[in-house]
């Protein structure tokens, strides 16, 4: 259901003859394409052939010659014209049934799968994700840390998106561009995170890029989260009343309650999860803080974790017996199976930076089990490497930010939930953010007056907290520099859309001017969320060199809920395709463009066409486009 189908676009109309192909599915690893000139041609007389083949045997020997022809050219324009390859994703977003913690409830799964489908791709791959909403309320799936290179349109925030409606289907259409490592997907409407919806993306190396590391024996995806077993529509009313979410019932590991390690605090035949391994390998795990609001501190029981890489960033090697891993955040680590196989051993994601007993029973438990093992478990700063490549052969250390002259200078100083004209509210720089009807990017590609201002404050102001739609102006090409002040009394995590930014500096206090001299210049990590611990500030550095609107947030679902995000609006002032493509041609209007949407297209309408392709394990086959205009 979630492997992906080989796709390519802009080929030649559909056959006359629709019935010569059925639908069928592909092999998951996406073929290298020829160019499209090649594919047209090729493709065009190919198809004929073999519809027209069918309806009269006496073909056949013609059809052979062509084939033996079509297949030669594909082999020697396939290393001539090649292009980045396209990999197509069938996704149903729906509510299925689980009981995480014993206790039954509705989830958000992904193709009937929670946590959803891994999107396993590599660099500069074009991604097609067709997104169907069988919710009950409108849905965007948003790509925590995948940067949209010129390409906003994909957000999957209110900021760039109109929703997707119950019942209709969207198909997202994004390119890899120079990206690599680990991060995941998510609901970003109406506290729907808190009721699942994720899933992981793993972003591979091209082969040409050496990996600061050898290649480990296996590779495993992990998602440790804060859980209720209220739903998101009551946490989300329990916000918009001032109630606070309160001790989560539990952690899950990938979607699974704790292994019962203390028979007090675990009810008995709660389904755990277990991760089988073979003795002596190395393996990578990515493990993702997909949660709500609380901070975790993953670690495995006797077993060092080597981390290597951060949200697109690989790191100074360094091994830790532990790792608190905030919301929002994603991590890889190497973890050699390098112990005694006399038992099994826990897996464990405990909360940080909780001042209560209560919180104590919220500890999630997962099985590291060898595949000898004899018997039950029984009871900082990241830096950059340097000196490696990623997405690009060239080191990651040759952009020197330290040597940059900053442009913009944002203080944003948060503030606890409170009522604003009478709503409980969360604020940055006194204004608490709100979110029009009509999306910010399709108000500026339309030139629609009042819809949004560019007066967010660069620092805190003296005046009453207000609700307002206000978003930040950034020079393009410029360098800005944000320093986040947490005034909350918990950990809060902020996050950009569109870029990987530079961890500078953090400190208890109050940030002033001074707090420059403390910064890191060489070797900050770049990554896209960051925490800020009570009572205290961290500083990022961001090179806008990426057009859009980008959505700036707080990770954390309660405080995001209430208004705790801004946009940042980059615009080249030249006026050219390089820097932006244009809007996509299947985009939802809605607030002050609904008039401009069209009748959605219904499943019977989309028709597909077989192409011919070369794959380098199995040789040669046919995948389908499919084409659809989704909704006009």
């Amino acid at each position: 259901m979630g492997a992906p189908r080989a796709v390519y676009t802009d080929c030649f109309p559909c056959d006359p003859f629709p019935d010569c192909f059925p639908y069928s599915s592909l092999p998951p690893t996406a073929p290298k394409q020829t160019s499209k000139a090649t594919f047209f041609l090729i493709s065009f007389s190919l198809s004929r052939s073999l519809c027209f083949s069918q309806r009269d045997p006496m073909l056949s020997t013609l059809l052979s010659v062509s084939l033996f022809f079509s297949l030669l050219l594909i082999s020697l324009f396939n290393y001539a014209f090649a292009e980045d390859p396209y990999v197509f994703y069938d996704w149903k977003v729906s509510y299925v049934t689980a009981s995480p913690f014993g206790v039954k409830q509705r989830v958000i799964a992904v193709n009937g799968q929670f946590p959803g489908p891994i999107l396993n791709v590599t660099t500069n791959w074009n991604v097609v994700v067709n997104v169907k909403n069988e919710l009950d309320e409108p849905l965007l799936l948003t790509w925590n840390g995948i940067q949209q290179r010129k390409n906003s349109w994909q957000d999957g925030v209110l900021g760039t998106n109109c929703p997707i409606p119950t019942g209709w289907n969207w198909t997202y259409e994004f390119q890899v561009k120079d990206q690599i490592g680990s991060f995941f997907y998510f609901p970003s409407l109406s506290f729907q995170r808190a009721s699942g919806g994720y899933g992981g993306i793993i972003l591979n190396n091209r082969d040409v890029i050496p990996v600061p590391f050898g290649t480990p024996d296996g590779d495993i995806t992990i998602f440790i989260s804060d859980w209720y077993t209220k739903s998101h529509k009551e946490l989300r009313e329990d916000v918009e009343n001032g109630k606070g979410l309160g001790v989560p019932d539990v952690i899950l590991f990938n979607g699974l309650g704790p292994y019962r390690y203390d028979q007090a605090l675990v009810p008995d035949g709660i389904p755990y999860h277990t991760i089988n391994v073979e003795p002596g390998k190395t393996y990578r795990l990515r493990v993702h803080n997909v949660g709500i609001a609380t901070s975790l501190n993953f670690r495995i029981q006797n077993h060092n974790l080597l981390l290597v890489e951060t949200e697109g960033s690989y790191t100074v090697q360094q091994n830790y017996t532990n790792m608190d891993i905030h919301v929002g955040q994603s991590y890889s680590f190497l973890v050699t199976m390098d112990q005694s196989t006399s038992s099994d051993y826990y897996m464990v994601a405990s909360p940080r930076f909780v001042n209560s007993s209560a919180w104590a029973k919220a500890t999630g438990v997962a099985i590291l089990h060898y595949s000898n093992s004899q018997g039950p478990a029984s009871a900082r700063s990241i830096r950059w490497n340097v000196s490696a490549g990623a997405a690009r052969p060239n080191p990651q250390g040759s952009f020197r930010y330290g040597q940059i002259t900053v442009t913009d200078v944002y203080v944003l100083h948060n503030r606890p939930a409170e009522l604003i004209d009478g709503k409980w509210r969360t604020t940055l720089n006194g204004i608490s953010y709100l979110a029009p009807s009509t999306p910010l990017k399709l108000a500026q590609q339309f030139n629609i007056p009042g819809v949004y201002k560019i007066d967010f404050p660069n620092r805190p102001m003296n005046r009453p907290p207000k609700v307002d739609t206000s978003i930040i102006n950034g020079t393009y090409r410029g360098f800005m520099e944000i320093i986040f002040q947490n005034n909350d009394t918990t950990v809060q995590n902020y996050h950009l859309d569109g870029y990987a930014f530079f961890v500078v500096g953090m400190d208890y206090g109050e940030w002033t001017e001074n707090s420059r001299g403390t910064y890191n210049k060489w070797d900050g990590v770049a990554r896209s969320t960051t925490q800020v611990f009570p009572g205290a500030w961290t500083a990022i550095l961001i090179s806008l060199d990426n057009v859009g609107i980008w959505n700036l947030r707080s990770q954390n679902l309660d405080t995001w809920y209430l208004g705790q995000e801004v946009y940042v609006n980059v615009v080249n002032p030249e006026i050219t395709d390089k820097t932006e493509l244009p809007v996509p041609d299947n985009t939802i209007y809605c607030g002050l463009l609904s008039s401009l949407q069209k009748r959605p297209v219904s499943e019977s309408q989309v028709f597909q066409c077989c192409i011919p392709y070369h794959h380098k394990k199995n040789n040669f086959g046919c995948f389908h486009r499919i084409f659809d205009s989704s909704f006009h």
